[in-house]
């Protein structure tokens, strides 16, 4: 019960933060690791008579890892983990027998994240071969994450929105970060603006568990249709820090816009919006 991978070896071309991640979670859950390989040598590496090849390196580099891994024989699945490409960068590699997918941990990675209770509750984007595809679900299962399949036509889009989700929020709070510096605002406040985001956040996923818009959590004067309050802010930032304004405005713009979308607007909220509008 507690090796659920017991039955399945592997090799890990990418021993980066993400590689090393996922192969220690495999080996936690009973895989055997029988290789691994940087990008630059996998020109050497056979894995014939393995269960999968994961490929965990840079998007730029996957179609020529790839390629040059195709020159040997393979495993029976190969897996790579990049966010933006789909199963059909493998291709390659299906001349030799192995079917190809995609296994996308929607997760940020500063460091290896080597203990199994780490992969729990992680999102995995699946596409590619029906083989390939029944692999990558066994392991989500084998690890209490979750996946979905995230066809071609939605990966490029799909990576942006992730990036909205995160680097798009850490953006904003250096910018925040940025501001209160400006103002010779002790660190304290910075620290007080993190903590206002995790319970910003905590709201969202609050919504988003009750099977509400994510929407329902946006508070703030724009969210209210607080006019006032919003020209005095960008009157304020204009003296300080005038290249965000256009950022403070798009922004605006965008919650009202996700208000609408969550549920309609106010009369005070489409007159902020359309103010906000002649602005732009």
């Amino acid at each position: 019960m507690n090796a659920p991978l017991a039955d399945l070896t592997f090799s890990l071309v990418g021993p980066g933060r993400v590689g090393r991640s996922l192969a220690a979670w495999a080996e936690a859950r009973g895989a055997r690791c029988l290789a691994m390989a940087g990008r630059n040598e996998a020109r050497g590496l056979a894995t014939a008579g393995q269960g999968l090849l994961l490929l965990a390196v840079p998007d730029a580099a996957l179609a020529a890892v790839a390629a040059v891994l195709a020159a040997r024989p393979q495993a029976a699945v190969a897996l790579h983990t990049a966010g933006s490409l789909d199963a059909e960068v493998l291709a390659p590699l299906r001349a030799g027998g192995t079917a190809v997918g995609s296994f996308h941990p929607l997760k940020a990675f500063p460091t290896a994240l080597t203990t199994l209770a780490q992969a729990r509750g992680v999102f995995f984007a699946v596409d590619g071969d029906r083989q390939a595809r029944t692999l990558a679900f066994r392991l989500a299962v084998a690890w209490n994450a979750t996946a979905a399949e995230v066809p071609a036509a939605a990966r490029t889009l799909y990576h942006f929105a992730a990036t909205l989700a995160a680097g798009g929020v850490v953006t904003l709070l250096a910018a925040a970060e940025e501001i209160a510096g400006r103002l010779a605002l002790p660190r304290s406040v910075v620290r007080g603006y993190l903590k206002l985001c995790r319970g910003a956040v905590a709201a969202a996923a609050a919504a988003q568990d009750a099977g509400r818009p994510v929407a329902d959590a946006l508070t703030g004067p724009a969210a209210r249709g607080d006019r006032a309050t919003m020209e005095h802010q960008l009157a304020a930032l204009t003296g300080l820090e005038p290249e965000k304004v256009g950022l403070v405005v798009a922004l605006a713009r965008e919650t009202l816009l996700q208000k609408e979308r969550a549920g309609g607007l106010s009369a005070e909220q489409r007159e902020l919006l359309a103010w906000l509008a002649s602005r732009a």
